[in-house]
């Protein structure tokens, strides 16, 4: 039998979690973020366990990441057969996604106040 040593995500990691979360991200993405700003080079193995999130949502979660080209992924060969290990870490800083989480949410927030005062416009019009 195998010991595995993992972080996890502890109270102040499901406070950023539930932030994304309000943000628009998905939970399994949230906490595959917040899980990769805190390690420096994981296994998917390591997320499942640290961020207790099953295999498929790992995938998910790193298929969504890497379309923000938010992470590098390389395969770490194993010896004998079966399919390579795969590694995963941020490939920019985390302030750096959160400048642009913040960025989206301005241009979304500006866009509603223009919505609001188009509509003042017109109602005053009827």
């Amino acid at each position: 039998m195998k010991k595995l040593s993992v972080s996890v995500l502890d109270e102040k990691d499901e406070e950023s979690v539930n932030i994304l979360m309000e943000l628009g991200l998905k939970r399994n993405v949230a906490r595959t973020l917040v899980y990769l700003a805190n390690a420096d080079e994981v296994t998917s193995r390591s997320i499942e366990l640290g961020a207790d999130l099953r295999q498929p949502e790992v995938s998910i979660a790193m298929r969504k990441l890497r379309e923000g080209e938010w992470v590098f992924v390389h395969d770490i060969k194993r010896e004998g057969k079966g399919r390579p290990l795969k590694s995963y870490k941020l490939a920019v800083p985390i302030e750096e996604i959160i400048n642009y989480l913040e960025g989206v949410k301005r241009q979304q927030a500006e866009k509603d106040l223009d919505n609001i005062k188009k509509l003042r416009e017109l109602s005053h019009m009827a």
